[in-house]
């Protein structure tokens, strides 16, 4: 069936910032699709289309309305409150039970991650079976699907639990976890408090310690210096601006202390140069080069130096200088039973390998090795607390032994929250409002982090271990627990398909993510933690890695084609299994998002990872029948921050291609695309996929066309590649998008050639003038709208940030939607009174109130200038016709709360045009017309 794309993409891009209860909490895990796109889609997959049932729905009226009632539903699940919404989820279910006559088939994703899908599928009643290669995300399903059902409604066995009536759901399971939690936190703080020494203050009194800034030094390489090198990437404490902070590094001979300022002056530059491992010593000025840094990090000669102190405050940080006897609390023995297994040597995600931090206990100080050590340990005697205390509350033997490998594994994940708060990988969030840590994974990936911040395992902020035992109960408060559920480790290419099930996965991107090499960072804390209880998941030192079906060239020799070929040949095995056990009655559905990136000669822009991807479902026998654009990233993201980065998946609905498929050629194929795509594109756009993801989301039913076809040739005969139909499918969005282009009046006509010509910049006078009269309007006119000015024989388009303030579209006499779209840019972009979604939605009202100004028209101008901009690489541009889409819905909602206010908003009619123009709005002479 279709989906309300707007709802499910509003909802899911607004999960991402919900932190308390989410299952996103429990552990890191990179790349997981929100929870409202992974039940709409379920939904979806299972109940019917009201086309599918004319006995039931005979007329398009009829269907129509069993449409909207669908909708309706949906669009009530999948807000994140209505996880919590007994008779909401009650009538999800019972709607899926009467599509499928009362049997829901079980759901299995063989690529379970972080356990969306398979969360989904239990919350929607359905069996939810969930496998994986890696060991990680095995223990993730376990926790949220398969262990929560079996302490359904029991009691919490802690002797400290809270006292109370109630404890339906797994609310007993999460009271231990939070009460022995704390158990381990405070005998961890017993046996390792000293080392986390207080600070004193001005006033005489203490404060708790927040975090320990460092930087990494290494010896000067100038023979007259050998003075200690602080590799600081910045001297900032704090950006506040009524409160900066910042270090002076202050030169005594050939030593260095560092004192903190906060005066707005603001610090020197620091000593690290440009992009690179290239720093300054303080001491010489000389500067090293990359190589020097690596080659003393490779030798184990790297130290660190502690800049300054944070520390608690009321209501703020309190930043002060490093003391010797802070240094010398960090200066712990190396713990002996580390984990030293080696990290990956991965070029595209594992970065600090190159500066000898080359094993998993080099990521930590002695001090995080010591708490980490402490922290694993404790999680085996928590456990055997929580046995003795099962059994003296009631429970068999052999009951109370699960209930304590149960408890366990949650604390074992509080463990994993530790690490990734608590390594040398961490740096320290200047421009945070009151400064914090940012943890490990701020991006998929292990960087090298030059200053870094340690925090306190005990200080109540970022790494806290309290703050961890809280976030992971209120995860396990919110589960739905409400079906037994099977959470298994197994090799995606060798699944079989049992019971009927109906498979909804979200693969791995082609090479995008190396799953298990950074997921080593947690799984060697874990097999310390957590191996006694699962001995046979955990078998190995490290993370499977060579059959994980990821496409990394440093697996095969460094070889791309070899890296292609097993990730294609593992998704034909894994899709072809699929399709041999998948039921006939449902759809298999896909969730895929990599972002098209490549260029060649003959092709244009392509994808591997798309055009692999593909050809391994078309190889295995399907084909594309349905695809839903749904937004699943924040825009705040730390890799999106600032780019057109890819915000959308795609979902492909897939069935076994028929066996009496036609064959066509190329031209067959383009004539389909050419009278198919154009309406699929205007249902996209009126979902509002951002113009960033357009070009993803045409191939949805470009490829669903190229699909269906048993084969599809070229004029030699030979098989046409995924490769150049995705080719075409570009060019065929390009053709639609500037065919749009005949929907605009003529001001906007000229605006978008001036545009392609010049962006911003100026052009001849001449030039614009022959350009006018192509398109029958004028230089003056278009100046006296204000959308170009003029000067020196020059012309050139007004960049929506120097627009005017105050832009009315009923009082002025002149409007196009080229107007009307840069004043709503300007006015969504701003800062200050008069700008934001509010007062961009007001104006929006007032331009609706003109015949001349239409919502789609505005919306298909925002995707043709983004396509421009992309095609020429003004990535800055485009950022303001993205943005002008992406907000598309809540300036209409905006608009229409105005609009309902009954805001007098003044008609065409009533405007005076002056002396030069009619009541008509025509010139005088009759040759120009206003609007």
């Amino acid at each position: 069936m279709a989906l309300p794309l707007e709802t499910i993409n509003k909802e899911s891009a607004r999960e991402k910032s919900i932190r308390h209860g989410h299952p996103s909490t429990l552990h890191l895990w990179w790349a997981r699709r929100p929870l409202a796109a992974a039940r709409a889609v379920l939904f979806a997959q299972l109940v019917d289309d009201p086309s599918s049932h004319p006995d039931r729905f005979p007329t398009e009226d009829d269907q129509k309305r069993e449409r909207a009632r669908l909708f309706d539903l949906i669009e009530r699940m999948v807000p994140w409150e209505a996880t919590r919404d007994e008779r909401i989820m009650r009538e999800v279910r019972e709607e899926i039970a009467k599509s499928c006559d009362g049997n829901p088939p079980p759901v299995l994703d063989p690529f379970a991650g972080g356990g969306t899908i398979p969360l989904e599928a239990q919350r929607l009643g359905l069996a939810a079976h969930a496998s994986d290669l890696n060991p990680v995300p095995v223990l993730i399903n376990k926790a949220l699907i398969e262990i929560p059902p079996k302490w359904a409604g029991h009691k919490p066995v802690s002797p400290d639990a809270e006292i109370r009536g109630d404890w339906s759901g797994v609310s007993g399971l999460a009271e231990d976890v939070r009460r022995y939690g704390q158990w381990m936190r405070d005998e961890a703080y017993c046996r390792i408090g000293k080392h986390y020494p207080k600070v004193k203050l001005a006033d005489g009194t203490e404060a708790r310690v927040i975090a320990w800034l460092w930087a990494r030094t290494v010896i000067c390489p100038n023979p007259a210096c050998g003075a200690e090198m602080p590799l600081a990437s910045t001297w900032w404490l704090s950006k506040k601006k009524d409160r900066p902070r910042w270090i002076e590094p202050v030169i005594e001979g050939k030593k260095i202390r560092f004192e903190v300022r906060d005066d707005k002056e603001g610090p020197a530059n620091p000593p690290k140069q440009g992009r690179g491992a290239k720093f300054a010593c303080l001491v010489c000025g000389e500067v090293t080069a990359d190589t020097y840094i690596k080659s003393e990090g490779v030798a184990g000669r790297m130290g660190a130096t502690l800049l300054a102190t944070v520390a608690e405050g009321k209501r703020q940080r309190i930043y002060l200088e490093a003391t010797p006897g802070h240094v010398q609390a960090a200066a712990v023995d190396r713990p002996m039973d580390v984990p030293e297994q080696e990290l990956a040597e991965d070029p595209r995600n594992i970065w600090c390998v190159n500066y000898g931090l080359t094993s998993v206990d080099r990521l930590f100080t002695p001090r995080q090795l010591m708490a980490l050590t402490t922290l694993s340990d404790l999680v085996g005697e928590a456990r055997t607390r929580v046995t003795v205390d099962a059994a003296a509350a009631g429970m068999q033997k052999g009951q109370a032994s699960q209930y304590g490998d149960a408890v366990a594994t949650y604390l074992g994940f509080l463990v994993s929250a530790v690490a990734d708060d608590m390594s040398t990988l961490c740096s320290w969030r200047t421009s945070h409002g009151t400064g914090a840590t940012r943890s490990t994974f701020a991006r998929q990936a292990l960087p090298m982090v030059w200053d870094y911040a340690e925090s306190n395992p005990f200080g109540g902020a970022a790494g806290d271990l309290e703050t961890a035992v809280v976030s992971i109960g209120r995860t396990i408060d919110a589960l739905p627990a409400s079906r037994q559920a099977v959470a298994g480790q197994a090799d995606a290419t060798q699944i079989e398909l049992a019971d009927g099930q109906v498979v909804s996965t979200d693969p791995p991107y082609y090479d995008n993510i190396g799953y298990a090499d950074l997921s080593d960072f947690f799984y060697v804390w874990l097999r310390r933690s957590l191996g006694a209880i699962y001995p046979d998941i955990m078998t190995t030192i490290l993370t499977p890695k060579q059959a994980e079906l990821i496409a990394s060239p440093y697996r095969h020799g460094g070889s791309k084609e070899k890296a292609e070929h097993h990730f294609e040949s593992g998704f034909v095995e894994t899709f072809t299994r699929i399709r041999e056990g998948h039921p006939a009655d449902f759809p298999l559905t896909v969730f895929y998002a990599f972002k098209q990136s490549e260029t060649d000669d003959i092709d244009g822009t392509a994808s591997t990872g798309w055009e692999t991807m593909l050809n391994g479902l078309m190889e295995a026998g399907l084909t594309v029948t349905a695809t839903w654009p749904v937004r699943t990233e924040r825009a705040a993201r730390s890799i999106g921050i600032g780019t057109n980065a890819l915000a959308s998946s795609i979902v492909l609905a897939c069935r076994p291609r028929l066996a009496t498929a036609e064959t066509t050629d190329r031209r067959g194929f383009l004539n389909s695309l050419r009278k198919e795509l154009p309406k699929a594109l205007r249902e996209l756009q009126q979902g509002n996929v951002a113009p960033v993801d357009m070009a993803q989301s045409a191939i949805g039913p470009g490829i669903a066309i190229y699909s269906r076809y048993a084969k599809v040739t070229e004029s030699d005969g030979t098989p046409m590649r995924v490769r150049t139909a995705l080719a075409m499918i570009n060019d065929v969005l390009a053709e639609v998008l500037s065919e749009q282009e005949g929907d605009f009046d003529m001001d906007t006509r000229w605006c978008v050639k001036w545009f392609e010509q010049f962006q911003w910049e100026r052009g001849a006078f001449g030039d614009a003038e022959t350009l006018s009269r192509a398109y029958n309007t004028s230089v003056r006119g278009l100046e006296d709208a204000g959308v170009i000015k003029t000067g020196d024989s020059k012309v050139e388009l007004i960049k929506p940030a120097a627009l005017p303030n105050g832009y009315d579209p009923v009082s002025n006499v002149r409007i196009s939607i080229w107007e009307v779209a840069v004043h709503l840019s300007r006015t969504l972009e701003g800062k200050g009174p008069g700008s934001g979604i509010d007062s961009a939605g007001e104006m929006l009202a007032h331009a609706r109130s003109r015949s001349e100004v239409d919502d789609d028209t505005i919306k298909e101008l925002a995707y043709l200038l983004y396509s421009v901009c992309e095609r020429k690489g003004w990535s800055e541009s485009g950022q303001w016709f993205n943005n002008l889409v992406s907000s598309w819905s809540d300036l209409q909602a905006s608009a229409r709360a105005v609009e309902k206010r009954g805001l007098n908003v003044l008609k065409p009619a009533q405007l005076s045009f002056g002396a030069d123009y009619g009541d008509d709005g025509r010139k005088a002479d009759g040759e120009e017309k206003l609007f």
